[in-house]
């Protein structure tokens, strides 16, 4: 049977199958995730039992699910136990449990001397425990549940438990209590949690309970992305006028990488996929102050890139969001950047990141910002590069000339061959068709002209060396220490609202191509390069 979700806004509705398993409920905050929660919780009626650790641990027990069957388990027994919130009303019904299992098997032996004692929700529930705190274990003594820690004699009370150990408990033993067949609707999974056992944690109460659906709303993007055989609903917006929301139901993950699967989930605007590991790289850094109208996602490798904007896209239909990455340059010929640019893969017009740091309109903003004489500065730091060029030219034209082989031979080899014959006569005819040496030849030709006719930005456009900016001696000329002294002041220009940022800003996106960047609006019309 199909389970119907709450309206959009555009008067459709979406389903999902009752024996999903689980289903999770993900959005920014104000989205109205916790309304649209709501919303499917009352569809299910009676058989809807929510859950938060929020509120079993520190919330009262008068709007717990578990109150109706407390009152009824104890009535107006003098015995009945206090319950200030909803963990100590799970604990107060065990005991309570424990008590009847125990009256039955006493009767039962008078009627059978082979009868057996049942097993118990808190048998059920110790074994979960020392499966997940495998030193850990649960004691009742006089009444009163004890916890200990291996050979440990000493005991001590849930009190003593921390907030994830009691988290723990609180859900282990609630699920129990859930209606047969019933929707457990879970807030904020992750609450309490440390991500080693969290996905245990959930995969062993949802074990215990296959029969029910389990319903999580979160806003954690690890936890969705995770959940493996989920189907996941992403919240996007809500209408409380018409009560109505935005959302959509997500594709299956497999096939899907974490990183696309994350970005779907948690963007709301546009998405940038870029190299970097997000925290060091200059990348990181930069991108996301230059391309302010993009939600930027470091994803390492440009491979990663490559891929995670192709996936993205091919779900565009789905998500409505538009995605582009950023690779390095590096020593691509025109025709591969031609051919990532038309996957929406931009190629920046100078070979690696550390050279977008040297462009002449950087150069020129930051020494303006110190006070130097920008023209001054920038004709040295010219002359050194070059120079430096001039220096490695030819180990450069035997990268470029590797690179260039190395790609050529990956698109020759997969041809198909009948016979081992043939395959060697192809191999060993690479090579002439190849010709390495009139590659590089053509190479040295090409940088020396750059040389010869001081081609700054030819230059820049191939030349791969990290240590470009610390031997040209750009920080000195500007009046700063190091490499990462300058580094930090063009980030910091950026983030600042001065003309030196501006500057800074316009060259960057002046680095990729303007046709392109027309194409793919990467650019608003506003900044359009003149």
């Amino acid at each position: 049977m199909a389970i119907v979700l709450p309206p959009r806004k555009d008067g459709s509705a979406g389903t999902i199958e009752s024996d999903t398993g689980r289903l999770i409920i993900i959005g920014a905050n104000g989205t109205g995730k916790s309304r649209f929660t709501a919303a499917l919780q009352n569809e299910f009626g009676e058989r809807a039992f929510r859950l938060s650790a929020l509120r079993g641990l520190y919330g009262t027990s008068e709007d717990s699910p578990l109150k109706e069957l407390f009152d009824k388990s104890f009535g107006k027994s003098a015995f009945k136990p206090q319950s200030a919130n909803e963990i100590d009303t799970l604990l107060a019904l065990l005991m309570h449990d424990e008590m009847l299992n125990l009256i039955n098997y006493k009767t039962e032996l008078t009627l059978n001397p082979d009868a057996k004692l049942h097993r118990t929700k808190l048998d059920i529930i110790a074994r979960e425990w020392k499966e997940l705190f495998p030193d850990n274990n649960i004691l009742v003594e006089s009444g009163k549940f004890l916890f200990s820690r291996g050979e440990d004699p000493r005991s001590y009370s849930a009190l003593k438990l921390s907030d994830g150990e009691k988290a723990a408990i609180y859900y282990l033993a609630a699920v129990m209590y859930a209606p047969k067949h019933g929707a457990i609707f879970i807030d904020s999974p992750e609450m309490f949690m440390h991500p080693s056992i969290m996905q245990n944690l959930w995969n062993r109460i949802e074990n215990l309970r296959s029969d029910c659906l389990f319903v999580f709303t979160t806003h954690d993007l690890e936890f969705a992305s995770q959940s493996q055989d989920s189907t996941v609903v992403w919240v996007r917006d809500y209408d409380a006028a018409s009560v109505t929301w935005d959302y959509d139901i997500l594709p299956k993950q497999d096939g899907m990488s974490d990183e696309v699967y994350m970005a779907i989930i948690g963007a709301r605007k546009p998405v940038l996929f870029i190299e970097g590991d997000g925290v060091h790289s200059i990348d990181a850094k930069l991108y996301p102050l230059v391309f302010s109208e993009y939600t930027v996602k470091s994803l390492g490798s440009c491979n990663k890139v490559i891929e995670a904007t192709r996936t993205f896209n091919d779900l565009n239909a789905f998500h409505h969001l538009d995605s582009f990455g950023i690779v390095d340059r590096d020593r691509r010929d025109a025709h591969e950047v031609e051919y990532l640019r038309g996957k929406k893969v931009m190629v920046p017009e100078v070979a690696e990141i550390e050279n977008i740091m040297m462009l002449e309109e950087v150069i020129k903003a930051v020494a303006a910002s110190r006070g130097k004489d920008e023209s001054k500065v920038f004709d040295k730091v010219k002359r050194s590069v070059i120079s430096q060029f001039r220096h490695d030219l030819r180990q450069q034209a035997l990268m470029h000339t590797r690179h260039r082989v190395k790609r050529t031979v990956e698109y020759r080899i997969d041809g198909r061959f009948n016979n081992i014959n043939l395959f060697e006569q192809h191999i060993a005819s690479l090579v002439d068709e190849i010709n390495p040496r009139g590659l590089y030849e053509g190479f040295c030709r090409e940088f020396r002209r750059y040389v010869d006719t001081e081609d700054y930005a030819g230059v820049l456009k191939v030349y791969n060396q990290k240590s470009m900016i610390p031997g040209s001696n750009v920080a000195a000329l500007c009046g700063l220490k190091n490499k990462d002294e300058y580094i930090r002041t063009v980030i910091n220009l950026l983030k600042g609202n001065s003309i030196y940022g501006d500057r800074i800003r316009g060259a960057v996106k002046g680095c990729f191509n303007r046709k392109e960047m027309k194409k793919s609006k990467i650019d608003s019309d506003e900044d359009e390069i003149d």
